[in-house]
């Protein structure tokens, strides 16, 4: 289905990470994926030993992951928050006659979370909240403004975000922050699905996904009760990582015509009052 198809995946922190499983996914039925991680960068000046120990530590964790995973893939840095470093990555798939069909977007970053302790909405500084929003809603319009810039995004290409119920719904596990980010990532996907649709052809759409605790992200927001929770919730059951993989491939497959959706990959906790 994807032969000779490129897609960008990003959010891979380790190896149970959502992202990976498109990744899979996708070389699973012949296509080709370039990975992107958090890591240091000619762009990133006056930074504290800490602060490039970190960085140094999550780009080498993620190439591990993914050579393990992947095994010999693409893999690149990219740091959403700074233009440079898009504009750079763009480039490189410019210099390298690299053209995508489309890419999945599951980059998100909350500093009011705290070992589990979401803060509450009326104490989130703008810094915070600005930062959130940047990483978490913004960086879908830059990463995709400069795959247009350099030409590298296909007629008929495929975006998709990653949300969850948190963005319309308050739920029983609240996020606060990241809540809004999300309900914004979810507004810009839809308006890029009009913009790019009439621009070349390209869709653009969301998967909301159940509570997950198998990656870095999860367990640094869910209790073992919320992932048990919704479980019980759900008609279902809590949806598993493979049935996120196989909603994205279906809407990153060839001339499909699907573009603007919010698609819940959730069990059915969704409907659930």
């Amino acid at each position: 289905m994807f032969t000779n198809k490129t897609f960008i995946i990003t959010g891979i922190a380790d190896k149970n990470s959502l992202a990976m499983f498109v990744a899979k996914k996708i070389i699973d039925n012949g296509g080709s994926v370039i990975c992107t991680g958090l890591g240091v960068s000619e762009f990133h000046t006056n930074l504290s030993d800490k602060a490039k120990a970190f960085l140094d530590t999550n780009y080498s964790d993620f190439e591990k992951a993914v050579k393990n995973e992947l095994g010999d893939v693409q893999t690149e840095i990219l740091d959403v928050t700074i233009e440079e470093s898009v504009d750079a990555f763009a480039r490189k798939l410019k210099e390298n006659n690299i053209k995508v069909n489309g890419f999945l977007h599951a980059i998100a970053m909350d500093k009011t979370i705290r070992q589990k302790v979401v803060k509450p909405l009326l104490e989130v500084t703008r810094d915070e909240f600005c930062d959130t929003m940047d990483v978490s809603a913004y960086s879908l319009i830059r990463i995709t403004s400069y795959l247009y810039k350099y030409e590298l995004m296909r007629p008929n290409s495929s975006i998709c975000s990653l949300s969850y119920i948190a963005a319309s719904k308050v739920t029983f596990h609240p996020y606060r922050n990241m809540s809004v980010a999300k309900a914004a990532l979810e507004r810009i996907t839809i308006e890029l699905a009009d913009e790019l649709g009439r621009k070349n052809g390209t869709r653009a759409n969301i998967v909301r996904f159940s509570p997950y605790m198998g990656s870095k992200a999860g367990t640094a927001t869910l209790n073992q009760s919320d992932f048990d929770t919704a479980n019980k919730l759900s008609p279902l059951g809590n949806a598993t990582p493979d049935d996120l993989a196989n909603e994205v491939i279906h809407l990153f497959r060839p001339n499909g015509r699907i573009t603007g959706e919010i698609r819940h990959v959730d069990g059915g906790y969704n409907i659930m009052g």
